[in-house]
C-alpha cells in the first residue's frame, strides 16, 4: 500500500499540489495507456490518442452510465512517449493504490484513472444504493497495476482490526479493501442527498484499511437543492 508518488519501471508519475487541488501528471512510453474518469483531462503531449469508453464495450462497467450518456471512461494511449495530466472534479487530494492481483471497491465518483491491467466493473443489487447522486456507483477495481482515486476535500486512512467495526456516512467514504466487510443503514438523523428522508451509513468490520474525505458531494448537492429556488428548497426568491 502507498499513499504517496512513486516511480516505476514502465511509467512515471507524480501527485503535485497536494493536498488542496491536487493533480495526477504521467509519462506514459509508447504504447502504454491508462483510463480515466471521463471528464478528468487537464492536458495531454503530442502522440496520446484519445478514445471514449463507450456504455456498451467490454472494458467499461455494465451500467456505469444508468439513465446518463455520458462515458463512464477515456482511454489514452501513447503512440510514442507523451504526458497526460489529470484533476479531479472536486478540490481535494489524489492517492495511489497499487493492485497486486486484488480487489479495490470505491464510489464511481472517487474514480480517477487506472493502468492498464486493472479491470473495472459496477457493483450491481443492493450495493447500488451505496452512492445516492444519480449516475454514481459502486466500483471494484481488480487485477494487477496502479490504480489512482481523488478526495473531495482532506484525504484520511483508517485502518480496521479484526472484527473493529466503523461507521461512515457514505458521501465520506473515497476506497475501501475487499477484506472488509460493509453493510448499509438508514438513520433518520442523517439527511439524504434531497434533504428529505432518511440517510445512508456503512458500517465497516476489519481487518482492512479504508479512506475517507472530510467532505462529501452527496452533501454539496443536497446543499445546492436547499438553497435553489427553482428547486423547491428553502431559499426565498427575489421579489
Amino acid at each position: 500500500m502507498n499513499l504517496h508518488p512513486v516511480f516505476r519501471a514502465s511509467m512515471e508519475y507524480e501527485i503535485t499540489n497536494q493536498p488542496g487541488f491536487a493533480q495526477l501528471d504521467m509519462t506514459l512510453d509508447a504504447e502504454e495507456g491508462i483510463r480515466a474518469e471521463a471528464g478528468s483531462l487537464v492536458s495531454h503531449s503530442q502522440g496520446v490518442e484519445i478514445t471514449a469508453t463507450e456504455a456498451d464495450e467490454t472494458d467499461s462497467p455494465s451500467h456505469a452510465l444508468h439513465e446518463s450518456n455520458r462515458p463512464f471512461a477515456t482511454t489514452f494511449t501513447a503512440k510514442r512517449p507523451g504526458t497526460v495530466t489529470l484533476a479531479p472534479p472536486f478540490p481535494g487530494d489524489i492517492f495511489h493504490f497499487k493492485l497486486r492481483d486484488e480487489i479495490l471497491y470505491a464510489p464511481s465518483c472517487s474514480f480517477l484513472a487506472v493502468e492498464f491491467g486493472v479491470e473495472l466493473d459496477a457493483e450491481l443489487g443492493e450495493n447500488e444504493r451505496f452512492v445516492e447522486c444519480k449516475n454514481d456507483f459502486l466500483l471494484e477495481l481488480s487485477g494487477s497495476g496502479s490504480s489512482f482515486l481523488s478526495s473531495y476535500g482532506a484525504l484520511s486512512v483508517v485502518s480496521l482490526d479484526p472484527e473493529e467495526r466503523y461507521e461512515v456516512d457514505t458521501g465520506h467514504v473515497v476506497a475501501f479493501e475487499e477484506t472488509v466487510d460493509y453493510s448499509l443503514r438508514r438513520v433518520s438523523s442523517v439527511s439524504s442527498v434531497s434533504g428529505h428522508g432518511d440517510g445512508l451509513l456503512c458500517e465497516f468490520e476489519g481487518p482492512g484499511t479504508i479512506w475517507t474525505q472530510s467532505r462529501s458531494p452527496t452533501a454539496l448537492l443536497a446543499w445546492v437543492v436547499r438553497n435553489n429556488p427553482g428547486s423547491g428548497g428553502n431559499a426565498s426568491k427575489d421579489e
